[in-house]
């Protein structure tokens, strides 16, 4: 299929490797790019919005020629001094309309993000928040992640990344219909759940994929839906002297269940989990069914969802 125009964000910051080694490999695909990201890093703000503060939007122009291909599709890069959500609706509801007008996103790419997102962390993500940001404003959308700290080598999650942009190029084939959803609730997806309605859902924006990719993937990849992880030891109080008593927040141990045919046990056998995502909650008019949500996680041959 022609490439597709892609929005990608993350919250990782402008400057983060994964998100220009992945821009640089979708441009040289041919894909128009559009980066809007948060100037600073953002990690684990969830779905946090800036309400009553001004933000600064400012151009790269330096990064762009970086990532640019010679002669390529257009490419912009814009910074926001804001969190991943705001830098998805700033793009999506008029910023890029305005500053890169020649570009009009088929598909929001949150990524590739340094750390995982599985199971739990999906609540927490400023990654995840972003595709699903994105998804609510009725964007087809993609959250990535690199699912270890121990090194920056991007090179295996840009791959994983490509193939499956390459299959969703394949289901997105026009401008989305249901882009900053005119109609609201009123326009939904087709009923039941073969293939072609749970691809109802993906491109209304009502179901979105999270990626995670493992430390040393093995190059295959599972659609399987979220496990169980915990964190324990979540909390260390520290004495200052300038504030008294002080928290810190960070898990001091992470345990993650051994269940068959979750994300985190894929994470931990070598796969690449896909794992489909509900946009809205569940007793939202748009929520998922239950039957639907089941069938989305099904795996074709080579692990992709089945009905891509």
């Amino acid at each position: 299929m022609p490439p597709i125009p892609i929005l990608l964000t993350n919250d990782d910051g402008i400057h983060s490797m994964g998100l220009q080694g992945l821009a640089a490999a979708l441009h040289a695909r041919g894909h128009p790019i559009a980066i809007l990201a948060p100037l600073t890093e953002q990690s684990a703000v969830g779905m946090k919005l800036t309400l009553r503060d001004d933000m600064s939007f400012e151009e790269h122009t330096d990064i762009a020629e970086k990532i640019r291909v010679d002669n390529g599709a257009p490419l912009r890069v814009f910074s926001l001094d804001g969190s991943p959500c705001d830098c998805v609706i700033v793009a999506i509801d008029g910023g890029l309309r305005a500053r890169a007008p020649e570009i009009e996103p088929w598909l929001c790419i949150s990524g590739i993000n340094r750390g995982p997102n599985l199971s739990v962390d999906v609540l927490h993500s400023g990654t995840v928040s972003a595709a699903r940001e994105a998804a609510l404003y009725g964007l087809p959308s993609l959250s990535v992640s690199l699912a270890t700290y121990s090194h920056q080598d991007y090179s295996e999650s840009i791959d994983a990344t490509l193939r499956l942009v390459e299959r969703i190029s394949d289901v997105v084939v026009e401008r989305p219909s249901n882009l900053l959803r005119p109609e609201g609730s009123k326009i939904t997806p087709r009923e039941g759940v073969d293939s072609e309605s749970i691809r109802s859902w993906f491109l209304q924006g009502n179901l979105f994929l999270n990626l995670n990719i493992p430390e040393v993937w093995k190059g295959d990849f599972k659609t399987v839906p979220l496990g169980a992880r915990w964190y324990y030891n979540a909390t260390d109080m520290i004495d200052k002297e300038a504030v008294g008593v002080a928290f810190e927040v960070g898990a001091a141990r992470i345990v993650d269940e051994d269940i068959k045919m979750t994300d985190c046990n894929a994470i931990g056998s070598g796969s690449a989990p896909i794992t489909p995502l509900a946009s809205w909650p569940q007793n939202h008019p748009l929520g998922v069914p239950q039957k639907l949500m089941q069938e989305s996680t099904k795996m074709g041959p080579d692990g992709m969802p089945n009905w891509l």
